[in-house]
């Protein structure tokens, strides 16, 4: 497998785009925001099927009709220690995209959550004039704003100065910038979105399921965590399988690599890639990803697990404010799914998870936290993301 540095372009710059300056870019940099962001392109695409969207993205933006310049899903990571490990990779790369917006200067700008990179690159294009609100032409709109309720709140402001507007997708959000001027919207989240079909169904008889992750580093550190405690659940029902939701060939490859030390759980655990629809699970292991909300909205039972690098988790403890990890957890203020967090996440605590999951009362709840999450989320009014993007 290549290492994240061999992952830059050979070429000194991304691709020209196909029929002249985009109407739009989209930036996403995380397999969740590919995603989300696809639904959008579809929808623009069907109303106008001459709009032109480039974007640094993933597989599914592309297979929405957007030119992809550079797959940022690729080379996604995550925590203090590991983006600086790997500063000069990304260095290049942010200097790459900026070249290339300067060249070809598409329309519109949308940002999809990934705000390390993207807000940066925000207040380099104010800077260079290129921004409506550094004198330019290029509108930049963001979807899936920074978690500004967790940390890094004072960024706000900064986004009131950068930005043209920002579509959410938690109504809690909005609040977050009401001392600011900035045009701030609840659009839904797109898991309530109709042309959106959740992954997961709740389903007794079905195996377990575990969610490692879409980013090879948190993947490293969370998968053997998973494995080591539905070995320990299989102590108490030998019965017991597992099944593993992967996004990508590299992150496939990597969670074969470690099953492989795992003698006694082969033809235990099968893989499934992510966009399949509708697989079915009776408990479930996970990080914290997007998926977690998922798997909360499908009715499934379970815990969280999360393990960082020891050194950016004390560096979080210190600037994260939030009493959950877990999205589902957040919106209905409890612990639906139970967080355990760095050593806490024991193989023992785990596999009791796994066993518990399975209880009736376990399986109520999760129906019925499913059922108040939907409502939760519905767009207090008619606009969807596509309609909030397309607004000039």
């Amino acid at each position: 497998m290549n290492t994240l540095s061999d992952s830059l372009p050979t070429t000194t710059e991304f691709p020209a785009p196909k029929d002249g300056p985009p109407d739009l870019l989209i930036i996403a940099g995380e397999h969740s925001g590919d995603e989300h962001a696809a639904h959008i392109v579809a929808e623009l695409k069907a109303k106008n099927p001459e709009l032109k969207v480039a974007c640094l993205g993933g597989v599914h933006l592309q297979a929405a009709g957007a030119q992809l310049l550079y797959d940022l899903t690729a080379v996604s990571i995550v925590g203090f220690v590991e983006v600086l490990k790997h500063y000069n990779f990304f260095k290049a790369l942010f200097n790459r995209t900026f070249e290339w917006i300067e060249r070809y200067r598409p329309k519109q700008i949308c940002f999809v959550d990934y705000p390390g990179f993207n807000l940066r690159l925000a207040d380099q294009l104010q800077q260079r004039s290129l921004s409506r609100k550094g004198g330019g032409d290029i509108e930049l709109s963001y979807y899936i704003g920074p978690q500004i309720w967790a940390w890094k709140a004072k960024r706000r402001f900064k986004m009131a100065k950068l930005l043209d507007r920002v579509g959410v997708i938690f109504p809690f959000e909005v609040d977050c910038y009401k001392d600011t001027d900035l045009s701030v919207q609840f659009v839904g989240h797109p898991f309530v979105q109709p042309s959106y079909e959740l992954p997961f169904v709740y389903d007794a008889s079905a195996p377990v399921l575990l969610l490692p992750g879409s980013r090879t580093t948190p993947v490293g550190r969370i998968f053997p965590v998973l494995l080591d405690a539905f070995a320990k659940a299989l102590e108490s029902d030998a019965e017991l399988r597992a099944q593993v939701i992967y996004p990508s060939r590299q992150i496939l490859e990597q969670l074969e690599g470690i099953l492989a030390g795992y003698a006694k759980l082969q033809g235990k655990v099968i893989f499934k890639r992510n966009d399949e629809k509708a697989i079915p699970a009776s408990a479930v292991l996970m990080s914290s990803g997007t998926m977690s909300l998922a798997v909360a909205m499908s009715g499934i039972p379970g815990a969280i697990a999360y393990r960082l690098h020891p050194m950016s988790y004390w560096m979080g403890r210190f600037l994260v404010n939030v009493p959950y990890i877990g999205i589902a957890n957040l919106l209905l203020d409890r612990a639906l799914h139970k967080e355990y967090i760095q050593n806490e996440a024991s193989p023992k605590r785990l596999a009791r998870e796994i066993l518990e999951a399975r209880s009736p009362e376990a399986v109520q709840a999760a129906a019925e936290s499913a059922a108040e999450l939907r409502g939760l989320l519905q767009p207090d009014s008619r606009v969807s993301a596509s309609e909030w993007l397309s607004l000039s």
